[in-house]
C-alpha cells in the first residue's frame, strides 16, 4: 500500500463533522425565523406551551404564541401563534440524514403534534367560550354615553360593559354559540378575548323579522351605523378576512334568493376591497364601499348620505322610446361576423373535428394583432383560454400556429387544468386568477365545455348555472365568453349542440365545425347570430407544419397543424327522397343476391329487410314502417306510388322498364 502521509502531512482521517447546536436552541430559533419572539427557554415535553410571540399585546400578558415538542428519537414538533395564524413544524438538525425508520417515527410525531395541538386549541376553544358566557352574563347594559359610542355617535344596539369600562360586543359560531368576546376601550382600542375563536364567528345587529336585504361589514361600528340607516339587519365579521367565512354561513341561512351586501373599508391598502369581492365572487353578494378613506361611520360623520350610497335611486330605468334609439349603437366584434364582443358564444362539432383548431387561431389571431381572419378583420386584445384537456397538443398547435405566422409575443393566457366553473369555488379560482393579470381580457374561451361543468349538461338546471357563471365572467371582465363543445351522436344531431335546449337560447352566436369528408374540406358554419345577419361559411383545412427545433425522444421532428382557408366545394345536385329510395331497393337487390322472377329484378320481404336493418342501423319495428305501402313517405309505399316496384309473391318485382333494364344490364354484364 502507498504511503500518504508525506503528501497528507500525517495519517488521514475523516474531517470531524461540526456539531449541531443544542434541539433546545434550533427551536428558539427556527421561532424567531417565522418573525415571533420566542421564549427564553423551551421545554421538549410533548406538552404545550404558551409564550408571548410579540405579534401584539404586552409581553407577559398576551401568550398567543405556542409550541409543542419531543426528545425522544430526533427531536420534533410543531409551534405558531394563534392570533397572527402562524403555523410551523420544526425538526432538530443532528449532524446526519435520518434513516428511513427515523422518517416514519418523525411523520408520527408531526401527527402526534398536531393532534396535541388540535385538542388543546379544542380545549382552550372551549374553556374561553365558558369564561365568555360567564362574563358577558355577568356585564352590565352599556350607556349611549360611553365615549366610543358617542364619539362614533351610534346606539347601544345590546353591547355591554366590563367591571373596567370597556365596551363588550360578542361573538358567535355558527350554531349561535358565544364563544368569544371582543373588548373596545375608551379610545377605540380592540382587543379578543385571548384563545378564543374568531375565524368564521360574527354578530347580527338589527334581527331578521322580516324578510329583506342583509348587510354585512366589519366593525361594530359600521354596522350599527348601517343597521339605523337602513333599519335592516347588520352582520359584524369583525375583521376583513373574516367577510368569506361568514358570508358563506349567511348565504347558507337566509338562501339564495336574499340579497346580502357587504360594505367594506376604503383602507389604503385595498385589504378590505379585496376580500369583499372574494366573498360576492363565492357567494354571491353585491359591494359597496365608501369613496373617501375610511368605513361607513367615517363616511357618515363626514356629513355624507350613506343611505344613497347603499341603495342608489334608479332614476333613468325606464326612458322614451326615442331617446332610447337616438344614440347608435352599432355591434361591435372582436372578429367581424363571428365573435362578437361581450357576447356569449357556442362553437360545436364532433369529437375530432378540429373546433378547437378554429377556436385557438381566433384567439392567436386576436393575440397576436393579427388584423385580418379569412378577410374578416380582428380587433387585438388580450385573451384567456381555460384548456380542460389536450395540453400536450395545445402546446405544440400555438408553437407551430407562431411558426406558421411568424408571430411575436402573445397577449394571451392559458390555464393548466379545468374545473367546475359553475360552482362557487370553481368560479372564485377563475376570477382570482384573471384579476391577478396585468390586463383583462376581451375574450374567455373555455374548452371544452364538458370539462368546466359541474353536474349534467343535459339539465337545464345545470346549464342555466353554468350560463349563469359564464355572464358573471362578462360583466366582471367586460369581454365575450367562447364555449368549445361537442355534438350529439346521431346523425340528425351532429348540428346542433349536445344536452340542454337551454344552451341555445342563452347564446349571441352559434357555430358549428362540420369535419372534412372525402374530398369537401371542413366547413365553419354560424348557426345562430342574434343582433346580426348570419355570417356566409367558411371553408378551411389543417396544413401540417413542422416546428422547427422540436424533436421527439427518439429524435424525431414534431409536427402539428394550423387552420388554413379553401374554397368552397362545386356545388352538387342534391338527391331527391325518391332517388335515394331507388338507390337503397337496388343495393338491397344486389346485397340479396340478385334474383329474378319472369324476366324482372325481384326481392324478397325478409331479404329487403335484413337489408335495412344492417344498411340503416335501426331496428326491427323501424325496418317494417319502410316496408309498408301505406306508409308513402318511406321506401316501400314512395316506389309503389312512383310505380316502380309491385308486390309480386312475398316481395316486390321492379316494373319500371328503366330501373328494370339498368339493373338487368348490370347483372348480365356482371357474369
Amino acid at each position: 500500500m502507498a504511503d500518504l502521509t508525506n503528501i497528507l502531512g500525517g495519517p488521514w482521517s475523516p474531517p470531524r463533522p461540526i456539531d449541531p447546536d443544542p434541539p433546545e436552541l434550533q427551536l428558539i430559533d427556527a421561532i424567531s425565523g417565522c418573525g415571533m419572539t420566542p421564549p427564553q427557554s423551551v421545554v421538549l415535553d410533548g406538552k404545550v406551551h404558551r409564550f408571548n410571540s410579540g405579534t401584539k399585546g404586552k409581553a407577559g400578558h398576551d401568550k398567543s404564541g405556542w409550541y409543542v415538542a419531543y426528545s425522544d428519537g430526533v427531536p420534533a414538533g410543531r409551534f405558531g401563534c394563534w392570533r397572527a395564524g402562524i403555523e410551523s413544524t420544526w425538526r432538530a438538525d443532528i449532524g446526519r440524514n435520518l434513516s428511513p425508520a427515523e422518517e416514519m417515527a418523525h411523520a408520527r410525531r408531526m401527527a402526534e403534534a398536531k393532534a396535541t395541538r388540535d385538542a388543546e386549541i379544542k380545549r382552550q376553544r372551549e374553556v374561553v367560550a365558558d369564561t365568555a358566557e360567564l362574563i358577558w352574563s355577568n356585564g352590565i347594559g352599556a350607556s349611549p354615553d360611553h365615549p366610543y359610542l358617542a364619539r362614533k355617535g351610534i346606539n347601544v344596539h345590546g353591547s355591554r360593559i366590563t367591571g373596567d369600562g370597556r365596551l363588550m360586543v360578542p361573538l358567535y359560531n355558527p350554531e349561535g354559540k358565544l364563544v368569544s368576546i371582543q373588548y373596545i376601550d375608551q379610545e377605540g382600542g380592540k382587543l379578543y378575548h385571548s384563545g378564543g375563536q374568531t375565524g368564521g364567528c360574527f354578530w347580527m345587529v338589527g334581527t331578521m323579522d322580516e324578510p329583506g336585504t342583509i348587510y354585512i361589514a366589519e366593525g361594530f361600528a359600521t354596522a350599527a351605523t348601517i343597521h339605523e340607516i337602513t333599519h335592516r339587519p347588520c352582520i359584524v365579521a369583525y375583521s376583513a378576512s373574516n367577510l368569506v367565512p361568514v358570508t358563506g354561513t349567511i348565504r347558507d341561512q337566509y338562501g339564495a334568493t336574499t340579497e346580502i351586501v357587504i360594505v367594506a373599508d376604503n383602507d389604503v391598502s385595498g385589504t378590505g376591497q379585496k376580500y369583499a369581492d372574494q366573498a360576492s365572487a363565492k357567494h354571491g353578494a353585491r359591494v359597496v364601499a365608501p369613496p373617501i378613506d375610511g368605513d361607513a361611520n367615517d363616511y357618515v360623520q363626514a356629513g355624507h348620505d350613506l343611505k344613497i350610497l347603499l341603495n342608489p335611486p334608479i332614476t333613468d330605468w325606464l326612458i322614451p322610446a326615442d331617446s332610447f334609439c337616438l344614440e347608435p349603437a352599432p355591434i361591435r366584434w372582436l372578429v367581424k361576423h363571428w365573435l362578437q364582443e361581450e357576447a356569449l358564444i357556442m362553437v360545436h362539432g364532433p369529437s375530432g373535428g378540429g373546433k378547437t383548431f378554429v377556436v385557438l387561431d381566433w384567439f392567436l389571431h386576436i393575440a397576436a394583432g393579427i388584423g385580418e381572419w379569412h378577410g374578416n378583420r380582428v380587433k387585438s386584445g388580450p385573451a384567456v383560454y381555460l384548456a380542460g384537456e389536450g395540453h400536450h397538443g395545445l402546446r405544440s398547435r400555438v408553437a407551430a400556429w407562431k411558426q406558421h405566422y411568424g408571430a411575436g409575443s402573445l397577449d394571451m393566457w392559458i390555464s393548466k387544468a379545468g374545473c367546475d366553473l359553475n360552482t362557487p369555488a370553481g368560479y372564485a379560482r377563475v376570477v382570482e386568477a384573471v384579476r391577478a393579470l396585468p390586463v383583462f381580457p376581451s375574450v374567455i374561451g373555455i374548452d371544452t365545455l364538458h370539462r368546466f361543468l359541474a353536474g349534467d349538461e343535459n339539465s337545464a338546471q345545470d346549464a342555466k348555472t353554468m350560463i349563469d357563471a359564464c355572464a358573471a365572467l362578462m360583466r366582471e371582465f367586460s369581454c365575450s365568453v367562447v364555449l368549445v363543445h361537442h355534438t350529439g351522436v346521431s346523425d340528425e344531431a351532429q348540428h346542433r349542440a349536445r344536452g340542454s335546449s337551454a344552451w341555445k337560447g342563452a347564446l349571441e352566436i352559434e357555430i358549428s365545425i362540420v369535419p372534412a369528408k372525402g374530398d369537401a374540406p371542413m366547413q365553419i358554419v354560424q348557426r345562430k347570430s342574434k343582433d346580426a345577419k348570419e355570417a356566409s361559411s367558411i371553408f378551411a383545412s389543417l396544413r401540417p407544419v413542422e416546428i422547427k427545433g422540436w424533436l421527439d425522444e427518439d429524435g424525431e421532428p414534431v409536427s402539428s397543424a394550423v387552420l388554413v382557408a379553401e374554397d368552397a366545394p362545386p356545388e352538387r345536385k342534391k338527391e331527391s327522397k325518391l332517388d335515394g329510395h331507388r338507390k337503397l331497393f337496388e343495393g338491397a337487390w344486389w346485397a340479396s343476391g340478385g334474383e329474378v322472377i319472369d324476366d324482372a329484378p325481384y326481392i324478397s320481404r325478409s331479404a329487403l329487410m335484413d337489408y335495412i336493418i344492417k344498411k340503416l342501423d335501426i331496428s326491427e319495428a323501424s325496418a317494417r314502417q319502410y316496408c309498408k305501402p301505406s306508409v308513402t313517405d318511406k321506401l316501400v309505399g314512395a316506389l309503389t306510388i312512383a310505380e316502380i316496384i309491385e308486390p309480386k309473391e312475398h316481395g316486390w318485382a321492379v316494373i319500371c322498364p328503366v330501373t328494370a333494364g339498368v339493373l338487368m344490364m348490370s347483372k348480365n354484364g356482371s357474369k
